[in-house]
């Protein structure tokens, strides 16, 4: 198994007990967790299952994005897709040092069955696994009366293929600053079938429990040059749109992690997310409007012509797009191309 699955987190901490509840489900699959280090955090982390990378290692791994990636910033994490990709990864599973797998969490593959969703616009995909008011990080304010209204999806579940696969969490589920600020309290989702957005429809989708497999490995680039808070989102939207050009969209499971979140400075999450609250409607419509080539052979093509329309947008500086090219770089050696 260890050649199926590899799973990769970042961490300034010594082993959490979330970390140590998920390799002991790795550990019964054979399958490697690779943790990714920063200037602060151990210099080692000697426990059965873990391939380490410190900041040196990192130095000296063949790619250039390992010097050219900025130090103190999540986007090192593509660091460790490479390591994991170079080291045979047929499924990637990526996930934080704070989400413990609940009993619900299990190995997903590609072909999923799913209920499908097809309105286009954005969609609240929270709303389909419970009643509550509650939204994920990323979704446009303007867009939340609409989507309490939004009935849940109610066709029968069809098997479908999904090369990006997100699971929800539970305890403290993935919400914007706004919602905490506010609303913060211990919230559970119920269990209810997983769904699939089909092309033309936006949900945000994070990197606390998400599944990815090959064809999508080069959507799986987190940008650097915005921040903590946004990195993982813009991504998110840069990947939907790609993923449109193989017929395919994003699959959302009931939750299969449990968040018990590190401690974060909420009015620091407000101003990381300011740049969200203000345009993430206006990069959804700028990535939507892209003339991009269908089929699996042009996606890195496509990615890069979206950072190309976001960067003319000035969402990302031009230092993102050699970032980018890097990646593409390091990605291709990783495979073995």
């Amino acid at each position: 198994m260890s050649d199926a699955l590899h799973a990769v987190i970042t961490t300034i901490q010594p082993p959490t007990p979330a970390v140590h509840e998920l390799l002991g489900r790795l550990g019964a699959l054979d399958a490697p967790l690779w943790i990714v280090g920063d200037r602060k955090g151990p210099a080692s982390f000697d426990v059965e299952g873990v391939r380490f990378l410190p900041l040196a290692a990192q130095l000296s791994m063949p790619y250039a994005l390992a010097a050219a990636l900025p130090q103190g910033h999540y986007g090192r994490k593509n660091l460790g897709y490479l390591a994991a990709i170079a080291s045979g990864a047929a499924c990637l599973y990526e996930t934080d040092d704070d989400n413990a797998p609940l009993l619900e969490w299990r190995v997903r593959t590609p072909e999923v069955l799913a209920q499908p969703i097809s309105t286009p616009g954005w969609c609240n995909v929270y709303r389909h696994f419970t009643n509550e008011r509650i939204w994920p990080r990323g979704l446009p304010l303007d867009e939340l009366t609409a989507s309490f209204a939004t009935a849940p999806a109610t066709g029968a579940p069809v098997r479908v293929r999904a090369a990006i696969q997100q699971g929800l969490a539970n305890g403290s589920p993935d919400v914007d600053a706004v919602w905490r600020l506010v609303m913060d309290r211990p919230f559970d989702f119920d269990a209810k079938p997983s769904v699939q957005l089909a092309p033309g429809t936006w949900c945000p989708f994070n990197s606390q429990s998400t599944w990815w497999w090959p064809e999508a490995y080069p959507l799986l680039y987190l940008p650097s040059y915005c921040s903590f808070r946004m990195t993982d989102i813009w991504r998110s939207f840069i990947a939907q749109r790609c993923l449109w050009e193989l017929g395919q969209g994003v699959v959302f499971h009931a939750a299969e992690v449990l968040q018990e979140r590190n401690e974060h400075d909420l009015m620091r999450d407000f101003r990381d997310e300011v740049p969200g609250y203000n345009r993430n409607r206006e990069l959804a419509a700028r990535l939507q409007e892209q003339a991009l080539l269908p089929g699996p052979d042009h996606v890195a093509a496509n990615l890069r012509r979206c950072y190309e329309a976001l960067v003319a947008a000035e969402f990302f500086p031009a230092a993102e797009l050699e970032l980018l090219d890097a990646w593409r770089q390091g990605l291709e050696a990783a495979r073995g191309g």
